[in-house]
């Protein structure tokens, strides 16, 4: 596979690094989509290089800024930590170690909004760009660059194929999808990925699925 032009030169953003600055903050912007709503607390640990040198290049800035929703070239970013108290975000900082085979770049975010939580596990790979390993202690592959649906359900027979017919009845062109689960019958999460966008309807119309706990919708991560 070849590289893309944000993984030579970089997305456009504020702060001296792509990998520790810009994709930090799409990490945690993605987290706060994932939440689908405001997150009032964020406890976040940092793994490898982003705990040893994120200080000097603004890692926990970063993430904050996209907590709030900020894009990687927002130019409050810088002050998203005093931005976080202002806007009642209650955000802690750790070290993790989550082993040798994940990225330098990686963090775990566990989040609380006012009637959700999430965890999230993400490495920022290079030139801004990110990759979701784990949502809810459940193995996942999201990259971001395309709009995203990620349904939290039972794991259930038929169930992708009743998804698919509600995507096909629409006429959606799903680019992957991709489920996460630990033993089979057991929860699980499975990341619709297509080109385009999600109609309303559609995750309206998924959530009275009787084995879907939960849906979102992540748009493409800003940049893309």
């Amino acid at each position: 596979m070849g590289l893309s032009v944000f993984e030579i030169i970089g997305p456009p953003m504020v702060g001296p690094s792509s990998s520790h600055t810009a994709g930090a903050s799409r990490i945690g912007w993605a987290a706060r989509a994932l939440l689908a709503e405001r997150p009032v607390s964020a406890r976040i640990f940092l793994h490898g290089s982003f705990f040893a040198t994120g200080d000097g290049h603004g890692t926990k800035e970063a993430l904050a800024a996209g907590l709030l929703g900020m894009a990687p070239d927002d130019e409050r970013l810088k002050d998203a930590l005093q931005l976080a108290e202002t806007e009642s975000l209650a955000v802690s900082f750790g070290e993790t170690d989550l082993g040798p085979q994940a990225h330098p770049n990686s963090a775990s975010l566990h989040l609380e909004g006012v009637s959700r939580r999430l965890s999230m596990t993400a490495s920022s790979i290079g030139g801004g760009s990110i990759v979701i390993t784990e949502i809810d202690g459940l193995p996942a592959e999201i990259r971001g660059t395309l709009e995203t649906l990620l349904l939290w359900h039972r794991d259930t027979p038929g169930f992708l194929a009743r998804v698919t017919a509600v995507l096909a009845c629409v006429e959606i062109n799903v680019a992957s999808i991709r489920t996460g689960r630990l033993d089979r019958g057991e929860n699980a999460v499975t990341a619709v990925e297509i080109d385009g966008s999600f109609p309303p309807e559609v995750p309206a119309l998924l959530g009275k699925t009787p084995a879907i706990s939960r849906l979102a919708v992540m748009p493409v991560l800003p940049g893309f």
